[in-house]
């Protein structure tokens, strides 16, 4: 494929030589390490780095032009195209790279603060139910026609996310299900992919270190249902019972499906059962009802399962399939997570990371406790610090005992973070326990847990790892949990 052809349809602010146009591309990049003879690469600007000091590397590796929004540093030679902007550069130039995959692909994009990874096991269950090859991208990993890989990012650059496409249709695929953050959306990573289903969950305070505020995080993910760089969405599956959700502007999308408790949803739940051994509820959708078992705990599932069930609807399954499939999940890894080791209490590990999710976490916690609930969690460094007291004052209103704890502090001292959700604690005279190192707080935690309570263990869910200020070490909360209970005498 030649440069022009690649580069067909990006803003180019300074087009390409016409004997540079017509020589061939080999292959696309944004790290300067994958660069062989013959590629493009995107030099992009980040907050730690400015792509544009690895372009001598990337033309010494064979690199065919340099692609950016930057001009070129002083003193460099060799090709350069400069463009509008460089991250939706290079999602276009990446759909013509690899032949439009996701014009033949089902996509369903699912964005929102909380219940995004859920809803997409659920999702991803209910479409291999169905007898189809699918690929999951989400938080906690990529799986690629039943091929697992790590996930660094929520939501991949736009060349992984098409080279993924490329290959899930390689293998016979047909359905992609992927979570959709507020960064990727506002940082194009997701610019020009054509979606089919675009899911809204709900709008919570977080990640206000990046959107500054409440109305810039709200118009990030409103953009997945205008169809940036691309058409918009044939079908939008929007919770009723969120006022963000409500207030989305979806005049563009072709069927708007919406699901809740709230007069005027399309899917409803009836008749909720909920305890630890799962949920039991029936669906009300096109005045038939349905009856669905999950194993998933807690009243907030719900929602993520009605939300799946408009996306069965949404590729026209039918009632039997999608309840089958959400049968089928039997749990999502760090989210509501037992850890069991025949202790007469429930010690629970989940990524509640924000007050809402927290107290969302708590309650569902509330219900299945027949004493008390102690809450572990802490809250990350390097950002947000206005939601550090708000998360502080979740967890002492509705906790009996809080351990406050580190969580991924990063570069900031944890005492000092720690310190901040202390103002939200102490509105309360929920007694607390402040310890920083998080192994000997979950100890402290299960120490104090008598019969019948349950121990939340909030914040780090299904990572496996903690973020410090030199260095990243293993840490997950689940193995710290299960260790420190055999240590305690539960086998």
């Amino acid at each position: 494929m030649t440069l022009a052809e690649v580069l067909e349809g990006v803003c180019v602010a300074d087009p390409p030589a016409p004997e540079l146009a017509q020589q061939q591309v080999t292959g696309l990049a944004y790290d300067s390490r994958k660069v062989r003879p013959g590629y493009l690469f995107f030099a992009f600007s980040g907050a730690r780095a400015d792509g544009r000091a690895f372009a001598p590397q990337a033309l010494a590796q064979g690199a065919l032009a340099v692609v950016s929004e930057l001009p070129r540093l002083e003193g460099l030679s060799g090709p350069w195209i400069q463009v509008r902007h460089g991250r939706k550069a290079l999602a276009v130039a990446a759909g013509n790279f690899t032949g439009h995959p996701d014009r033949r692909l089902r996509i369903t994009g699912i964005t929102g603060t909380n219940g995004k990874t859920t809803t997409s096991y659920l999702v991803d269950s209910i479409l291999q139910t169905a007898g189809l090859t699918t690929a999951l991208v989400g938080t906690i990993e990529h799986r690629i026609a039943g091929q697992c890989r790590p996930a660094v990012n929520t939501t991949p650059e736009s060349l992984d996310l098409f080279e993924m496409f490329s290959e899930l249709e390689s293998r016979g695929g047909t359905h992609v299900t992927m979570e959709v953050s507020s960064h990727a959306l506002a940082l194009a990573r997701v610019y020009a992919i054509q979606f089919h289903t675009a899911v809204f969950t709900n709008l919570t305070r977080d990640h206000l270190d990046f959107h500054r505020t409440m109305e810039e995080y709200f118009a990030a993910k409103q953009l997945l249902f205008l169809g940036a760089g691309a058409q918009p969405p044939q079908v939008a599956v929007v919770n009723r019972d969120d006022a963000y959700g409500r207030s989305l502007r979806l005049e563009k999308v072709g069927k708007v499906i919406w699901y809740g408790r709230s007069e005027g949803a399309d899917i409803r739940a009836l008749d909720i059962s909920s305890g630890f051994s799962g949920l039991r509820f029936t669906i009300d959708y096109g005045g038939h009802r349905y009856p669905v078992e999950s194993s998933l705990t807690g009243d907030v599932n719900v929602s993520n399962i009605l939300a799946a069930w408009g996306v069965g609807i949404s590729y026209g399954l039918g009632p039997e399939v999608i309840a089958r499939g959400i049968a089928a999940l039997r749990a999502v890894p760090g989210r509501f997570e037992r850890v069991d080791c025949g202790q007469p209490f429930l010690v629970i590990v989940d990524y509640a990371h924000s007050d809402d999710a927290l107290r969302n976490a708590i309650q569902v916690a509330r219900g299945l406790s027949k004493n008390r609930v102690i809450t572990v969690f802490g809250c990350g460094g390097d950002r947000d610090r206005s939601k550090r007291p708000l998360m502080g004052m979740a967890a002492a209103e509705h906790s009996d005992l809080v351990v406050l704890t580190s969580d991924n502090p990063r570069s900031e001292n944890p005492l000092d973070i720690m310190n901040d959700a202390l103002v939200g604690i102490r509105r309360f005279n929920t007694p607390v326990i402040a310890e920083p190192d998080r192994a000997v707080a979950i100890r402290k935690a299960l120490q104090e847990a008598q019969p019948g309570d349950v121990v939340l263990i909030a914040g780090k869910g299904h990572e496996t790892y903690q973020i410090l200020k030199d260095a990243v070490v293993p840490f997950d909360d689940r193995q710290v949990a299960r260790q420190a209970l055999r240590e305690l005498g539960w086998a």
